[in-house]
């Protein structure tokens, strides 16, 4: 979804002795579940089967095997970008922002809320840089939906005195508290009709 993300080198040698997408899935579950900084390498090595030494051969750190875990949540056929890009007006962007986001938070393989607003929430200032890459995927996701609502004032969506930065800023906030929500324990039928609710309050454009 995003090109920040840096390109992870591998070491050479032997060749891995174990699935590498299947460790990776454990370890994104895990952070997903506990948070960056909360998960140790002992509860890494365990969940997904392999030894340090093995972390550190394929991913290189405790951080890289992160930022891999978040690409991987990232990616697949349907994210913000595809989201963003596909819809036909903002609105609709906006709404199947919201409405994917109360699906995906309440997933029954996976664990309650979004991996990019829990994983570094309470970190240290050991792990900034961590959070400050966090920071910046989600800034990606609010640029693209904030240029997408400007596309809509110009072709007359919405009313000429739009705010796209603070409307799109809204959206990525419901969606930050459907994931505190959805970690709390709110159903999927419930975090829905908080994102309809959300929808309320969509500017309408000069022929609504």
């Amino acid at each position: 979804m995003e090109d920040a993300l840096p390109k992870l080198p591998r070491k050479t040698g032997r060749p891995l002795s174990f699935d590498r997408d299947a460790a990776l899935e454990q370890a994104m579950l895990l952070f997903w579940r506990h948070g960056y900084e909360s998960t140790s390498l002992s509860d890494l090595t365990a969940a997904m089967g392999v030894t340090p030494p093995s972390i550190y051969a394929a991913f290189g750190d405790k951080r890289r095997l992160f930022l891999a875990a978040v690409h991987r949540y990232l990616s697949g056929p349907v994210t913000a970008e595809t989201i963003i890009e596909g819809a036909g007006t903002a609105r609709e962007a906006a709404r199947q922002l919201l409405e994917g986001s109360a699906i995906a938070f309440t997933g029954t393989q996976t664990p309650p809320g979004c991996l990019l607003a829990s994983g570094a929430i309470s970190c240290s200032a050991e792990a900034a840089d961590v959070q400050a890459e966090l920071a910046a995927l989600r800034g990606g996701i609010e640029a693209r939906l904030a240029k997408r609502i400007a596309r809509g004032k110009t072709e007359g969506e919405l009313p000429g005195g739009t705010d796209a930065e603070a409307l799109a800023g809204f959206v990525m906030a419901m969606i930050q508290g459907l994931s505190t929500l959805a970690r709390d324990g709110a159903s999927r039928e419930k975090l829905l009709r908080v994102a309809a609710n959300a929808m309320l309050a969509w500017p309408s454009g000069p022929s609504a």
